[in-house]
């Protein structure tokens, strides 16, 4: 929930009107805009968004009644909060149909109306929170488990602790598969927003009005297809943490808008007049050189700056060989715990996974268990059941003289090949380890189905008779 939140005071009369602001300003917690007239108050609520709005039932142009059924046509979503003399219960009382969250007599208590206030602004939050729980699912799984001893990892947690309180955006950089998003998560479950959203998108996965609307939502009729107002993720995120999960990959105009908004702290929904305030800590992630994409005009400087305030660079899986061993009892353990099977890598299969190379890092370790899982079938994995380039790295390695690891060795010979022939047979053998079921697959691979076809047609695959 934010600090303070937004309230218009809607009354002709200009001492009551400041009197009234000065009461709701008087702890902090509000932020008061003022209206003399309903032209005025509508011309406001059209343009920008507010938590509250207390609004004085007799105006010289507009009535209350008036503003009310307006705010209703026009979807504004605000608390309206109604002022009214003794005389005009039942029209008050109207009002209350018409929508109004409340209303108060005038002369008030200050304690009343700071009371009525509060309590509209908590619906107000509330009834966001459910709208943006209905638009995305969060998870909340516990603190997300970065698990290794090695020198490189424990240097990555260290900086996460570090960073976690503040509110400063950061900038997780390192290849596919290696856990930026779990690094995400655990500055986010370590940080004071722990008990809010933690949203998460990827920018490389949705062209540009699509992406648009997800970042910042859309109004009601906005374009073809748009049948429904809908909040977009930074609205949802309000008060937690936005993941911006290959933000490289943006577009120039995209990173524009992007940048207006991390600067202003303000959004507009796509075909909305209205900016809505939103506190939301960035977290962004890519596996390219940012700064040399800056350096060549594929990214915005003043975007890079404003997103990498703090970077942490996370190690790919053959800087950090140590915890391969702990990684694949983590993952066993998994799966036992899920399906009750049992399953452990015998000795030289865990030194073959050691000397492998990993060029799809953390995600291809887990897949390979998984799929062992799902396919061997005795209680133990040796080092011939793993897959045949585990084998080719194994013997290409054991060729030359054992050498010291070193996080600069270069890989052993015998898996250069290229990254089409590796993901090819990575996709092949997921495919023919859940039986060509592709919902399964897409699950495993951690895409969704219309990218596995894609894969399925580029790389010409076809189930086994």
């Amino acid at each position: 929930m934010p600090d303070v939140f937004h309230v218009l005071v809607v009354d002709d009369d200009t001492d009551v009107r400041g009197l009234l602001a000065a009461v709701l300003e008087n702890d902090g917690t509000a932020k008061v805009t003022e209206a003399a007239s309903g032209a005025e108050a509508m011309n406001i609520l059209g343009r920008e968004e507010f938590d509250v709005a207390v609004v004085d039932l007799q105006l010289p142009d507009h009535s209350g009644l008036e503003i009310l059924r307006w705010a209703r046509a026009a979807e504004i979503d605000t608390e309206l909060i109604v002022l009214t003399g003794h005389a005009d219960v039942e029209t008050a009382v109207e009002a209350m149909r018409l929508g109004a969250y409340d209303f108060i007599t005038k002369p008030c208590k200050n304690a009343e109306l700071r009371e009525v206030v509060a309590k509209a602004f908590e619906k107000k939050s509330l009834r966001r929170e459910n709208s943006a729980l209905k638009e995305v699912i969060t998870r909340r799984d516990g603190l997300p488990t970065i698990v290794g001893t090695s020198p490189e990892i424990r240097e990555v947690l260290a900086v996460i602790t570090r960073v976690a309180a503040s509110d400063s955006p950061v900038l997780v950089q390192g290849e596919s598969g290696t856990g930026k998003e779990l690094v995400a998560r655990s500055i986010h479950l370590q940080s004071p927003r722990a008990s809010r959203p933690f949203v998460s998108i990827n920018c490389g996965a949705l062209p540009d009005t699509l992406l648009e609307s997800e970042l910042f939502g859309h109004k009601k009729g906005a374009f073809s297809g748009a049948i429904n107002s809908r909040v977009g993720l930074f609205e949802a995120a309000n008060g937690g943490t936005l993941f911006l999960d290959e933000i490289g990959e943006m577009s120039p105009a995209m990173q524009v808008r992007l940048l207006r908004a991390l600067d202003s702290g303000e959004v507009r929904r796509v075909g909305e007049e209205r900016v809505f305030h939103v506190d939301v800590r960035v977290v962004a992630a890519t596996a390219k050189d940012l700064a040399r994409e800056a350096g060549d005009a594929h990214f915005r400087w003043d975007l890079f700056y404003r997103v990498s305030t703090i970077v942490i660079p996370v190690p790919p899986l053959r800087r950090r060989r140590s915890d391969i061993p702990m990684l694949v009892d983590h993952f066993l353990g998994g799966h036992h715990a899920r399906k009750g099977k049992a399953l452990h890598f015998s000795p030289d299969a865990v030194e073959r996974l050691i000397d492998y190379g990993w060029p799809g890092n953390i995600r291809e370790l887990r897949n390979l268990v998984e799929r062992l899982h799902i396919l061997h079938e005795g209680s133990e994995v040796r080092a011939g059941d793993l897959p045949a380039e585990f084998g080719r790295a194994a013997s290409a390695s054991a060729a030359t003289p054992a050498a010291p690891t070193a996080p600069a060795a270069p890989e052993p010979a015998g898996i250069l090949v290229p990254l089409a022939d590796v993901e090819r047979r990575h996709v092949e053998q997921v495919l023919q380890a859940t039986a060509w079921n592709k919902a399964r697959a897409a699950r495993v691979l951690e895409v969704d189905i219309k990218t596995l076809n894609k894969k399925i047609r580029d790389f010409k695959l076809a189930p086994a008779d």
